[in-house]
């Protein structure tokens, strides 16, 4: 699957736009992070624990994100982009989106 955050794809030409697309997941940290977190904002830098969440929450929504464009027989995906947002105090929702396409390499 070609993933583009741009509009367009150089040397290719969009032959149909097939929608809209999107994978979603929401993830929780757990009470031992949080009160790790906690102690580390009082003296600042990484919260490994939360980069680590985070970066898994982005691959696994890219996946579902992958898997609802090949359904509808997208090869690519253009406008790629991810969303993130707070639920409450422990969750946190990501969510990958874009424009699925069915693209054709310029000769």
């Amino acid at each position: 699957m070609l993933i583009t955050t741009m509009n367009d794809l150089p040397g290719w030409e969009i032959e149909e736009v097939l929608g809209e697309v999107f994978g979603l997941t929401v993830r929780s940290r757990n009470v031992g992070s949080q009160i790790g977190a906690s102690f580390k904002s009082l003296v600042g830098g990484e919260l490994k624990g939360m980069t680590k969440m985070l970066a898994e929450g982005r691959e696994h929504a890219t996946e579902r994100l992958i898997e609802e464009a090949e359904s509808k027989g997208a090869n690519a995906i253009v406008a790629f982009r991810f969303d993130t947002s707070e639920l409450g105090t422990t969750w946190t929702e990501i969510c990958a989106y874009g424009t699925a396409v069915r693209a054709r390499k310029l000769s």
